[in-house]
This record gives structure tokens, C-alpha cells and sequence, in this order.
């Protein structure tokens, strides 16, 4: 059995070396081209569309028989047969054109191979060197033959498209698969659809399948310009295509089971569109351009610009330019010439003359193929200028002018030019520069509209106390540069500018000044002194100071000397004090005839003290007598945090008896509670409120107590003491609204009899009497009365000191500010108190309180004093003298000049 078993081995073993030693001697096949550079000669330069020119050589290791191929040259196409063929017009300029073929074999690996057509012809005429140097590759090469003839088959062929497949197992499927694009050219004649390609699946033999695709020109816009044969597979195109429209279009293929669902993953399949000359050049602008005369060969004028539609970088867009006419052709026909290349258009002749030939039109051509293909035209118009001989002269050598110091864009002189170039063009229009005499760029200079005049002007305020006069240097040029060739002399004037001095403001340094003081600064105290400077130096002026802005009126500031003082007291929980600053503005006067006001600010940092009081805002409460809850009151102190909590709290008077009151937690509120049953009605609650420091008021909480239970106010509400109140409320108002309306009916009665009883009949009925006695009031009892002393009422004006008016509203003085009504009946006092302060202070209030002067004659008048004046019943005065003075005192003359009127009594 051993023995039998021992033999069975050994010829299993014979076996496996004999299948070894097969597999070593069968030949292995690698996938690729048939050599590694293919070169196909022809016997013309011009190879034809649809020209074939050989077959190229390709396995992959498969029976397929039908390989796809690519080209990265669109004038050649390699077809599933592996024929190669002219796709678009070739011209071998040098004799040859190189690129290269690609393929993939049946794992999708790309293999490439480089390919050249050569004319020998061309290189033994020319002897051109280097034809098939490009690849620099000396291996193994096939050389095919053209074959003068174009693929004629019914059906031609086309590439097969396998789905791919994945290893066995759980292998995933190669990362560096491709699926080969496909190429359809654009415009292709022939019936349609037109089969593109096809798609299989290595099932379809086992399986019924059925093909489709989706995308864009399938199922999506642009729909149906391709569609695909759902049971063999073929992809069709329906219209012919444009590359212009859309240049490539990518699909995905589905294979499914009949019945079943998908059968394989689907495949990307990219069609790209091949492109066809079939757009020409076209310019967008006709162009337009200016040469002078004296322009120099070869000088670039104009460059023209064509566009072409075609894909870039190919022979359909590649563009040469060239000029097809002259008009005129004089003096002679090739004045001009163009860049084939880049379009740049050069004189190259000599001889423009504006005079003779003023404008040139030129046609140019652009053609695409490199020249050889469609073209386009343009219209190029050259107009000659003048060119400029002729420098600009000024009218003037120079000129004087007079400007205020601290003007600025103040024109200071306007100079003419002269020029013999042709009005109105570059060589005649001038400009001018600032040559010399202002460094600090104190002035500039521009041209005036007419552009032959220069208009000189300040660019910043000058300063007579720095320099009185300025000389400047100012030159003339056109806007073009001087003809090559011509010897000019640039022209010059001098401009002399005299600084005349005018009074400035006086200048505070620094402009904004920030203090800090105590907002309890005592009146009369320094805050800070605040000066300002006079610039003028020459005028030798002295400086004064007043209050500008002044809101709460709390400052003066001494006229001489600028120190700032307080007049008020300061407050910083003012209601114009912001962030603790108080602003105030400074003024600055000189003494000039008309004199100059600088301002500066003056800021005041109020630092805060104990000056206020905590309070309490609430200033009623409702509460139940029977179980009630605890009210908490919030306390509110205007100072800072410094002078604020914790705040302490004890209740005044009877109000400890009912009441209990103690601090919250935080000790910023008061707990306040009704200690003893009370019955309904209002209760005056006195607390003290004090804060950290001790400062402390009284505050008075009304307190409604109702007769309730807990936080059930609803008896507060209801009829009752306050409710029957509440309902008598309107009655009462009625009432007091009839006896107001009374009141005021009396009160316009009695003005209106007043009014009555004071009219008067006028002394003087004359109507051209200007001058007319009126009467005032009785003149009293007679001699009794007038035991007084009219020297009073000229006190001080016989020696009259300054006197000054303040029954007007003064100039720059703000009205002081009054507080509000407070919320706390407890500040009343404070508030009275306060505001008779300001009214005290306020000189815009009335009435104004003063020594009135209205008539000052003056020391030494020869008029007698007014105190001779005395009434008397001697009847030794004698007024007759009234008779003589005119008709306005003819009523006079009859009241007092006496007569048979004064025997009657």
C-alpha cells in the first residue's frame, strides 16, 4: 500500500514540472505599439482632409479588434482600425510634423507612442536637419507609406466601450481605470444619427441587458443630441455639432438586467468635440490714430487686434495680419507697415505732411490657418498732426501781485502765452511748472480753459509774519514734447507776490485743555488759567478774554489775564456735565479796530463728592392691614459708587410705633413692613435713609393701608373711602370749573371799565402836530407833595463813572440753569433755595433792576437843572412867549397864557 501511494506521488510530481517547464516556453504577451516611433512619409507637402496615411500597429493581449485611439494633434485622427488619417488640411512647412498617438489596453492603462510625417523631398531640397530628432529616441522604428485614399466603408468602425471590471474577492477596482474620451467633429456632414461609439458589458452574454446614458445632451439639456441604442449598446449623435456651443459633453452609461436592475456600475464616458475652421477673424473696432509730422521711421502708431471663434492655440486661430491698402498711396504706397504677428502697425516711410496728405486710411487684412485660411478686415484711419517747432512765449517778463496772508486757492495773477503751432493741439497747448522760489509748495499753477493761460494760485495760507514777499519762476511748455530736431528756448516770467498783513485771532495752546477739580470747588476759585498767544507780532496788540460758552454759568474768566474762576457752584450730577466732564469755551480778543476772535475748550473733570442725599423713589406703597406682606423700596443716590451703599435705614416719629424697616441683603433696598393691625386709610411713613458715610434725609412714603389680607388689594378699589372719592371726583371738578369760568367773566368786566374810565380826551387834536403832551396820571395835591429830592433821580451823573446797561440780555453770558421740581417733597427746601440762587444770578431775568440813565448831557451843560422847576400860584409867570412859538404849543399858549379865562375864576 506504502509502495503504491509513494508511486501516486511521484508522478504527480513529474506532472507539475512537465506543466512548469509549458508555462516557461509559451511566449508572453505585452500590450503596446508595434515599435517605439512611428514614422509615416508622404510625397507632398499638402496632405488633404480624409487623406490616409497608414496603419498604425497596437495589441493589447485581447482578441478585440477594434482599439480606440487618440491624438494630441487635431489635424490627424486614428480610427478603431488603427488606419491613420488627415482629419483636417496639413501643410509640412519644414518637411515633417511630429506627435503622438495614444492608446489603452485592456486594464486602462494609457500607453503612447510618438509619431512623425515626413516629406523627404523637402528635407533633401532644403536640407533640413533634425527632422526626427524631436522624440530623441533611438530605438526601434516602423516607416509606413501614405496611401493616397480615403475610408470608404458602408459602416465605419468604432470603438467598443467595456464596462469595467473589478477583481475577484473583495479587491476594489484600480484607482487608475480610464475610460478613453471620444471625439466627434464638429460640423460633420453626412446622415444622421451617426454612430459614435459603442458599450458592452461582459454579461451581455449571459444576461439580457439593455444600454442607456444620462447627462447633458442626453437627458438633460441640450436633450436628445445623443442617444444610445438600449439593446446593442451604440452611441449615436443626432445633429451635427458646434465646439463654439459646447466643446465637450460627458456622460454616464447604465447597463441593466431586464427585470433584474443594474447589472454594472456606470461608466463615465467624455465626448470631446473636434474643431473645424469654421469661424473667420473679425475685428471688434474700427481704429482710429494720430501721427505727427515729425514722427520717426519705425515709430509705433496704432496696433490692431483681431478675434477668432476657433479653439485657441490651433492653426484655426493662429492669425497673421497684413495691410492690403493705402489711401492715399503718396508719396509712396508702403508709408506704413504691420506686424504679421502682433499686429502693430510702424512708419516706414518719410514724408507726412499734414498740409499736403492730412489722413491716411489703411486696410488691413487678419487670416487665420497662419495666413492661409479665412480672413477679416478692418479700416485703420491716420490722421497727421502738426508737430510742435514752436515753443510758447509769455506776454509778460513778469508781474507783481498783492494777497491777504491766511487766503487760501486765492488766484494771485493770470499769464498769457503766445504760440505759432496749430491752435488747439497738443503743440499749442500750454502748461506751466513752478520753477523756482517755493519750496514749501505755498502756491501752484495750473492752465485755464482756453489753454493758453497760466493761472497762478495759492495752495496754502500764507503767513505775512513769516515772509512778507514770495519771487517765483514760472515756465511755459506745451503738452508735447518738442519735434526732434528743433531748437527751441523754453520761455520764463517772474512773479513777484507781496504778502499784505490782516489781523488773525489769538491762538490758544493748546487748543482743548483738560482739568480736574472737585465738583464743591469753592467760588471764587481758581479752576486754571487759559491764555492765548497773538500771532500778529508786528502789531504789537494785547489780548483779552471772555466766557464763550458757558451752559450751567458756573465759570468767569479774568478779561486781562485768562484766569478762570469758579462762579457758581459746580455740580456733577448736573444735567450738563457728561461722563463727569463739564465743557466750557474760551474766547480770545485783540484790540484791533475790528477785532479777531480765537476760541479754545476747556474742559473741567468733575471729581465727585458727598453731596447728595440717598432718596427713596418710591413715594407710595399699598399694603394689608391684616398679614401683610413685606414692601421693598429702592434707594437711589446720585453720587458715585464711592459715596453710595451699603445705605443704612431708620424710621422717624410715630412711624416706629405701626412700622418696621430694615435693609436688603445687598443693603441697596428697604424691607418695609406694618407691624400692628391700623385701620383703612392713608399713613405718612417717615424713614431716614443714610449712606455709607452717613449722609442722610428724611423721606416721607404715603402708605394706603386697606382692609385686606396679604397681597388681595382688591379692597382698595372698591366703593368705600376712596372709591365714594373717586365717584364724587367729576362732580367736584364740574364745580370747580363753573366758579373758574366765573372768575374769569368778572375779571374781563372789570379790565374793560378800567380801560373806560383811563381813555382820555388828547390835549392836541391837530393832526400835523409831531410833538404831543401826554397824560400820564394826576399830579397829587399840590405844594404838600413835593417834599422830595430830585437830585436822586441824576445821581452820579454830574461825575457819571462807566455806567452799564443791564437791562438787556448781555452777549455771551448763558441764562443759569434752574432744577426741576423734585419727586421728593423733602427737596423743596433745596430746590427753592437753589433756584432763588440763580434768579439771583441771572441777568436775563426780569425785570432788570437798574439805575436806568435815559438822558446824559453831559458835565458842564449850559441847560439849567431840572430841580428849579416848582409849581407856584404867584401868578408872577409870564406865559406868552407860548403864542410865538408856532402852532404846536398854540393849546399851551391857551391852557397857561392867561386872559379872560383866568379873571373868571
Amino acid at each position: 500500500m506504502g509502495t503504491a501511494l509513494f508511486a501516486v506521488f511521484g508522478a504527480l510530481i513529474v506532472v507539475f514540472q512537465v506543466s512548469a517547464l509549458e508555462r516557461a516556453n509559451r511566449p508572453t504577451c505585452v500590450p503596446g505599439f508595434e515599435s517605439e516611433l512611428l514614422v509615416f512619409r508622404v510625397s507632398r507637402e499638402h496632405l488633404r482632409p480624409g487623406m490616409r496615411l497608414g496603419k498604425v500597429g497596437f495589441t493589447d493581449c485581447t482578441e478585440r479588434t477594434v482599439i480606440l485611439f487618440s491624438t494630441d494633434d487635431s489635424r490627424f485622427t486614428v480610427k478603431a482600425d488603427g488606419t491613420l488619417t488627415v482629419n483636417r488640411e496639413v501643410v509640412l512647412h519644414k518637411g515633417h510634423r511630429n506627435f503622438f498617438i495614444h492608446s489603452w489596453d485592456a486594464h486602462g492603462h494609457k500607453i503612447t507612442v510618438p509619431v512623425s510625417v515626413v516629406h523627404p523631398e523637402h528635407h533633401r531640397g532644403k536640407h533640413h536637419h533634425g527632422a526626427h530628432t524631436n522624440f530623441n529616441i533611438q530605438h526601434h522604428s516602423t516607416e509606413v507609406d501614405s496611401i493616397n485614399n480615403t475610408e470608404n466603408a458602408a459602416e465605419p468602425q468604432v470603438p467598443v466601450l467595456q464596462f469595467p471590471k473589478s477583481g475577484g474577492g473583495l479587491r476594489r477596482r484600480k484607482r487608475d481605470w480610464v475610460i478613453p474620451p471620444l471625439s466627434v467633429t464638429e460640423n460633420k456632414r453626412g446622415t444622421y444619427p451617426l454612430k459614435v461609439a459603442q458599450i458592452r458589458s461582459s454579461d451581455d452574454k449571459k444576461k439580457k441587458l439593455f444600454y442607456s446614458i444620462t447627462g447633458p445632451g442626453a437627458d438633460l439639456p441640450p436633450v436628445d443630441r445623443f442617444t444610445m441604442d438600449r439593446e446593442t449598446g451604440n452611441l449615436y449623435v443626432t445633429q451635427p455639432l458646434d465646439r463654439e456651443e459646447i466643446p465637450s459633453y460627458t456622460f454616464e452609461a447604465h447597463a441593466m438586467v431586464d427585470g433584474a436592475g443594474q447589472a454594472e456600475d456606470p461608466m463615465e464616458i467624455i465626448v470631446i468635440v473636434i474643431d473645424q475652421n469654421d469661424n473667420k477673424p473679425y475685428f471688434t473696432v474700427e481704429y482710429n490714430a494720430d501721427v505727427a509730422e515729425a514722427t520717426a521711421i519705425g515709430t509705433e502708431v496704432v496696433k490692431v487686434e483681431a478675434k477668432d471663434n476657433d479653439e485657441p492655440n490651433t492653426d484655426n486661430s493662429e492669425l497673421r495680419y497684413r495691410i492690403l491698402n493705402q489711401d492715399p498711396p503718396l508719396p509712396t504706397d508702403n508709408m506704413f507697415e504691420i506686424n504679421p504677428i502682433t499686429g502693430s502697425i510702424r512708419i516706414t516711410g518719410r514724408g507726412l505732411d499734414r498740409e499736403k496728405y492730412p489722413q491716411y486710411t489703411l486696410t488691413v487684412q487678419a487670416a487665420d490657418m497662419a495666413g492661409e485660411g479665412l480672413t477679416g478686415q478692418t479700416k485703420v484711419i491716420l490722421t497727421v498732426t502738426d508737430s510742435n517747432d514752436n515753443a510758447p512765449v509769455f506776454t509778460q517778463s513778469s508781474y507783481t501781485a498783492t494777497v491777504d496772508e491766511n487766503k487760501k486757492d486765492v488766484v494771485v495773477v493770470r499769464m498769457m502765452v503766445t504760440d505759432e503751432d496749430e491752435p488747439q493741439t497738443p503743440a499749442w497747448n500750454a502748461k506751466f511748472k513752478i520753477v523756482s522760489g517755493d519750496p514749501d509748495g505755498l502756491f501752484t499753477v495750473k492752465t485755464g480753459t482756453n489753454k493758453h493761460e497760466g493761472i497762478l494760485s495759492t495752495a496754502k495760507e500764507l503767513d505775512f509774519e513769516r515772509a512778507s514777499k514770495h519771487t517765483l519762476l514760472v515756465s511755459v511748455e506745451n503738452e508735447i514734447p518738442f519735434a526732434p530736431g528743433v531748437s527751441v528756448v523754453t520761455s520764463t516770467a517772474t512773479v513777484v507776490v507781496n504778502v499784505r498783513d490782516v489781523n488773525e485771532a489769538p491762538i490758544f495752546d493748546p487748543k482743548e485743555i483738560l482739568v480736574v477739580k472737585p465738583e464743591d470747588l469753592a467760588v471764587d476759585e481758581a479752576v486754571v488759567q487759559y491764555t492765548a498767544s497773538d500771532p500778529d507780532t508786528a502789531r504789537k496788540q494785547t489780548v483779552s478774554y471772555k466766557i464763550l460758552t458757558d451752559p450751567a454759568g458756573w465759570l468767569n474768566v479774568d478779561k486781562d489775564t485768562g484766569l478762570i474762576k469758579v462762579r457758581a457752584s459746580m455740580d456733577r450730577e448736573g444735567i450738563f456735565v457728561t461722563n463727569n466732564r463739564y465743557t466750557a469755551t474760551i474766547g480770545a480778543y485783540d484790540n484791533d479796530a475790528v477785532p479777531a476772535t480765537g476760541t479754545g475748550t476747556l474742559i473741567i473733570q468733575l471729581e465727585d463728592v458727598n453731596d447728595n442725599a440717598p432718596f427713596i423713589e418710591e413715594r407710595e406703597i399699598k399694603v394689608c392691614n391684616k398679614d401683610p406682606a413685606p414692601q421693598l423700596l429702592s434707594v437711589t443716590d446720585k453720587d458715585g459708587p464711592e459715596f453710595g451703599p451699603p445705605y443704612s435705614v431708620s424710621l422717624q416719629g410715630m412711624s416706629k410705633t405701626n412700622w418696621t424697616a430694615r435693609m436688603n441683603d445687598t443693603k441697596t433696598g428697604i424691607i418695609l413692613n406694618l407691624a400692628a393691625e391700623l385701620p383703612s386709610g392713608e399713613y405718612s411713613v417717615i424713614l431716614t435713609v443714610a449712606d455709607k458715610h452717613g449722609l442722610g434725609q428724611d423721606n416721607i412714603i404715603t402708605a394706603k393701608v386697606c382692609d385686606c389680607r396679604g397681597t388681595d388689594f382688591t379692597a382698595c378699589s372698591g366703593p368705600g373711602r376712596y372709591g365714594a372719592a373717586a365717584s364724587n371726583l367729576p362732580l367736584i371738578l364740574g364745580i370747580l370749573g363753573a366758579i373758574l369760568l366765573l372768575a374769569l367773566l368778572l375779571l374781563v368786566l372789570l379790565f374793560t371799565k378800567q380801560r373806560k374810565r383811563e381813555k382820555k380826551e388828547p390835549l392836541l387834536l391837530d393832526d400835523g402836530v409831531r410833538d404831543n403832551v401826554y397824560y400820564y396820571d394826576e399830579e397829587g395835591g399840590g405844594e404838600d407833595d413835593q417834599d422830595y429830592d430830585l437830585s436822586v433821580l441824576h445821581r452820579g451823573l454830574d461825575n457819571r463813572p462807566d455806567v452799564l446797561r443791564n437791562e438787556v440780555v448781555p452777549n455771551f453770558m448763558p441764562a443759569p440753569q434752574y432744577r426741576p421740581r423734585p419727586a421728593n417733597p423733602e427737596e423743596i427746601g433745596n430746590f427753592i433755595e437753589d433756584n432763588l440762587k440763580a434768579a439771583d444770578n441771572d441777568p436775563t431775568a426780569p425785570p432788570y433792576d437798574s439805575l436806568l440813565v435815559f438822558d446824559y448831557e453831559g458835565g458842564g451843560s449850559d441847560a439849567g437843572s431840572l430841580s428849579s422847576l416848582n409849581s407856584s400860584s404867584s401868578g408872577d409867570q409870564n406865559y406868552d412867549c407860548l403864542n410865538e412859538w408856532g402852532p404846536r404849543f398854540k393849546k399851551l399858549a391857551d391852557m397857561y397864557g392867561g386872559g379872560d379865562d383866568d379873571d373868571m375864576l
